[in-house]
């Protein structure tokens, strides 16, 4: 098991040194959330082609992006004039809390800056390349934050924020006002802080254990905010709250340290893309897959919402997270590297089983039972008390439950 913190986290004052922020425990909530939502959302939700690092492949001449652009667009558009298309007209925070509420995910995770700069929220360093200033004339950021605390309070709210930019002048600037980072966490106080775009430098050079002493000794919300492992080149996997180590981590046995899954619906990009072939999503049978493979092995699982400029989404993407409200919802885990995934939750202990056995004999060898103990599936309110035994088999026919 992980260890986590309880309400104490307060009496310790951290140095900006990786073995004292290392000691920090674990916020209890993060540990027993289980489930993310992750959503990327940008000026590159416009062009909605490839993937959300639009910006960067045009600038460097990958050819399916120049022959987009040369196709859609006349000579001299810009990726700037993009940002006046990023209207949000459809942008309706109230309605995007009720679906991650629904979903049965526990925190919620928005793109503050992506790697192109743009905020999402009207910041004084980003002048004329923020959400405030142009485009949709919103903050969205703080729009989503007060819409979930105040519709659903039980939801953590968290902000993406990359440490990079490619091409913005103001990049520098941006250094020495410590990367923007003090002023949001003031001023949303996320619980959860995803940091990415580090590799390019050391965490030395991006001020990070500086900002994260700060943020864990006397920012608004050093009680509960958990951080992922990205503050600088060759962190990744060593530093953090919680380990991500490498997009769409799942190691498939458990792991010494809390860990997280960041995954995408989209199985090759993390922002929407129109010329997606449907085949290029999960299916729901992928996704409680991974689900079952991370939370079995101590991990939280993190799925990216692709949102376009506007906002529409089809009833069966929002059908799908609404059902993922009835999958996993357990305290604490066991692993098992092959076979059924199991957690646990008090007295109780879950076995998820992911494909249907052909001989309709479902055995659990790594599962014993005494004369206590009884057994009940989901979705079947027969309970039978079993005889004790050091390998479980059970008939799914005598259950009188079909495959699907």
């Amino acid at each position: 098991m992980v260890p986590t913190g309880a309400a104490s986290l307060s009496e310790a004052q951290y140095a900006p040194t990786w073995e004292s922020l290392d000691a920090r425990p674990l916020p209890a909530w993060y540990d027993e959330a289980k489930i993310g939502i992750f959503i990327h959302w940008g000026v590159f939700s416009v062009p909605s082609f490839g993937s959300e690092w639009f910006w960067h492949s045009w600038v460097t001449k990958n050819p399916a992006y120049v022959e987009f652009m040369e196709k859609n667009y006349r000579p001299g558009f810009t990726y700037q004039d993009f940002a006046a298309m990023f209207t949000a007209e459809f942008y309706n925070p109230v309605a995007w809390a009720d679906i991650f509420n629904a979903s049965g995910a526990k925190y919620v995770v928005l793109t503050s800056k992506h790697h192109e700069g743009y905020t999402n929220w009207p910041s004084k360093v980003s002048w004329n390349w923020n959400s405030m200033d142009v485009g949709p004339k919103r903050d969205l950021v703080g729009e989503l934050a007060t819409a979930i605390r105040t519709v659903h309070p039980h939801l953590h709210f968290g902000l993406y924020h990359s440490l990079f930019e490619w091409y913005n002048p103001l990049f520098l600037q941006d250094k020495s006002n410590g990367f923007q980072t003090n002023h949001f966490v003031t001023k949303y106080k996320p619980e959860v802080i995803w940091s990415d775009g580090d590799e390019d430098a050391t965490d030395q050079y991006w001020n990070s254990t500086t900002f994260l002493a700060w943020l864990f000794n006397d920012s608004p919300v050093s009680e509960t905010v958990v951080v992922n492992d990205r503050w600088g080149k060759g962190d990744a996997c060593k530093h953090g709250s919680f380990y991500t180590c490498s997009d769409r981590y799942n190691p498939g046995v458990a792991q010494p340290h809390k860990w997280e899954n960041c995954m995408t619906l989209d199985k090759r990009s993390w922002g929407y893309r129109r010329n997606a072939p449907a085949t290029d999503y999960l299916t729901i049978h992928d996704l409680i897959t991974i689900l079952a493979e991370t939370i079995s092995c101590g991990g939280d699982s993190t799925h990216t919402e692709q949102v376009i400029s506007g906002f529409h989404k089809h009833p069966r993407e929002i059908n799908s997270l609404e059902r993922l409200s009835k999958i996993i919802r357990f305290c604490a885990y066991i692993s098992s590297s092959h076979g059924p995934r199991f957690t646990s939750s008090g007295g109780a202990v879950y076995g998820i089983v992911l494909h249907w056995p052909q001989d309709d004999l479902l055995t659990l060898a790594s599962v014993s039972s005494t004369a206590s103990t009884s057994i009940t599936m989901l979705g079947d309110s027969l309970q039978e008390v079993l005889k004790p035994t050091s390998i479980l088999t059970i008939s799914l026919v005598s259950r009188q439950l079909q495959p699907r």
